[in-house]
């Protein structure tokens, strides 16, 4: 909670004496001195490719000098152009004050460039205008309710260490198991790199829009994200209580398009994830995004699902050339549930998956943990900790032109997991309106791993399956000498298009010199 604004006579007494200071040379009270009785609107403008408009009124000529200069309920307002903010070692624009608002004039005109290159070409795929510091781009830490709006972030970059890259970022405390941000909103954003390498552990751009150790309430709206190592969003280490709804996303040509590591109370709902290596991905790891597992569970209530994959077309997720740094999906997959329990998976229209529409399955964990991770919700075993996959539901999804290609298990939906409870599957429909094709077969009788939900063991397919996903994911040979699954022969990026803008960025907004 902020602080109570001070009495009007006080503001009007400090204010007087603050004319009297500069008129004696001296120093103003800073505004931090009292809060203001209306918020500010800060104006941005670096006339890097179109002119400022005319006016007396203050602007900054970075992102960064904005922010610093705002206080709670202030607007930053980001006239079109191209901004290479680096305003530290690790964050092209870092906002550590609560309640502010970022938002841009045009989502496809105000780009936030992490590159070296020019305002004339924004992210560049040139590699010799690249920055490999290891910065992200716009990171709000530890500061709750911030909200960035309509504008494009590119070209951020992991270092050699692995660090940075993250285009836009709600940081709560990375690494440190606990919760340090409430509340946040983006609307209208792009996250993309026009630079990528073919090498995993080369410098690229990691994630495009990402939460971590925060809650919500939470809304991320209208954007888009692509050409990512890792994941065009990620949402992480905040086990059942992340608070947040995906909706109106579009995910492509990245390894994953949805990554969840240890998170859950979340809805990705009437989105698009396409073209990537993997489309969406659930799991549970004995990482630094402690504490585990993933847990799609209600707060208070294990029984009942708070996590809900909802409405999405998911689609052609097959990219072996897609860029790809660290732990990757099974190539060819929709949706994969790895190690995590509690979520609902309905009403998506899945199709033209190689691999499968959906795979749940457990998950052996053998990387050494950091002090924060200790195989919390996992089963301890000699050198690995093992997520169990349970109590995940899978109904009322659209299944058509998946398992094509053609390996042992290769289907609509398939379930490595036999643990108690079991995931359950029913009402889903495959090509023509007719029963999924299935790992194992039949997975929608009560016989298998149907209705009733909640009931014991499952049957699963905890030999072959789990094989293949080794095999599809990268880990290991296949099982079967003739099993195949797409190889990289390249680099693929998608191209920065443009994108739906705020129609009206000045509503709401106090008067200010930008919006007449």
């Amino acid at each position: 909670m902020g602080q109570r604004s001070a009495p009007r006579r006080v503001r009007l007494l400090l204010a007087l004496l603050g004319t009297l200071a500069l008129a004696a040379g001296g120093l103003a009270p800073t505004a931090a001195a009292y809060d203001r009785e209306e918020p500010q609107v800060l104006l941005v403008c670096n006339a890097s490719t179109v002119s400022c408009p005319s006016s007396s009124t203050h602007r900054y000529g970075t992102l960064q000098a904005a922010v610093d200069a705002a206080h709670r309920g202030d607007w930053v307002l980001v006239w079109p152009g191209v901004y290479h903010e680096k305003a530290t070692g690790s964050a092209g624009v870092l906002i550590t004050t609560p309640g502010i608002h970022v938002r841009g004039l045009d989502r496809n005109r105000v780009v936030v460039d992490g590159s070296n290159g020019s305002a004339a070409q924004p992210c560049p795929a040139d590699p010799g205008l690249q920055d490999s510091t290891g910065r992200s781009g716009i990171v709000v830490s530890k500061a709750d309710d911030v909200s960035i709006e309509n504008l494009t972030v590119c070209n951020y970059l992991s270092g050699s260490d692995g660090s940075g890259g993250n285009q836009i970022w709600w940081n709560g405390g990375d690494g440190s198991g606990q919760i340090g941000l409430h509340g946040y909103h983006g609307a209208y954003l792009t996250a993309t790199s026009g630079y990528g390498s073919a090498d995993a552990g080369a410098s690229m751009a990691q994630y495009g829009i990402f939460a971590s150790n925060a809650t919500g309430p939470a809304e991320i709206a209208h954007t888009y994200a692509s050409n990512m190592g890792d994941s065009d969003y990620y949402v992480g280490a905040c086990r059942n209580v992340c608070g947040v709804t995906l909706t109106d996303a579009h995910g492509q040509n990245s390894a994953i398009g949805f990554s969840g590591t240890n998170s859950g109370g979340y809805t990705i709902k009437e989105s698009e994830f396409d073209h990537n290596r993997t489309g969406i991905v659930a799991n549970s790891l004995n990482n630094d995004d402690a504490p585990p597992p993933q847990d799609g569970s209600c707060v208070g209530a294990p029984q009942r699902s708070c996590t809900f994959i909802e409405r999405n077309s998911i689609h052609d997720n097959n990219n072996p050339n897609a860029p790809v740094s660290g732990l990757a999906g099974a190539i060819g997959t929709g949706i994969e549930i790895s190690g995590g329990h509690g979520d609902t998976v309905r009403g998506n229209r899945i199709q033209r998956q190689g691999s499968w529409g959906v795979v749940l399955h457990d998950f052996p964990d053998s990387e050494t943990p950091p002090p924060t991770s200790n195989c919390q919700g996992g089963v301890q075993q000699t050198g690995v900790c093992v997520f169990h996959s349970y109590r995940n539901v899978v109904a009322g999804n659209a299944f058509s032109h998946n398992g094509f290609f053609g390996n042992p298990t290769n289907a609509d939906v398939a379930n490595e997991s036999t643990t108690a409870p079991h995931n359950c599957f029913y009402g889903n429909r495959g090509a023509g309106g007719g029963a999924p094709t299935s790992d194992p077969a039949d997975i929608q009788s009560g016989a298998v791993d149907g209705p009733p939900c909640g009931k014991g063991a499952g049957v699963g397919d905890d030999q072959l399956l789990f094989a293949e996903l080794v095999c599809a994911a990268g880990f290991g040979p296949c099982p079967v000498p003739d099993a195949a699954y797409p190889q990289r022969t390249g680099l693929d990026l998608a191209p920065l298009t443009t994108q739906v803008s705020m129609k009206r960025p000045c509503a709401g907004l106090p008067r200010n010199a930008f919006c007449r």
